[in-house]
């Protein structure tokens, strides 16, 4: 009987989850973060560009490949 209520305890604290912010429990009216506080320094760091997804750059702004500088390549008639 312990065990089954301690299983649903648990359930519930993993469903509730930490805020990805200061690492404490999230609260329902913030969720995922624990305040307007929490919530708010999130929305800033990605205005202001804390966060980014990293890209790499495959071709210029032309659709040109960049030039790689590899001896051989360019001088290759066959290319």
């Amino acid at each position: 009987m312990r065990s089954k209520r301690k299983k649903r305890l648990a359930e519930k604290r993993a469903r509730a989850g930490k805020c990805p912010t200061c690492g404490k429990p999230s609260e329902q009216g913030f969720r995922p973060f624990c305040s307007k506080r929490c919530r708010d320094v999130d929305l800033h760091r990605w205005l202001s560009g804390a966060y980014a997804i990293p890209v790499t750059e495959d071709t210029d702004e032309d659709g040109a490949l960049p030039e790689t500088g590899a001896p051989g390549l360019a001088d290759d008639p066959d290319r």
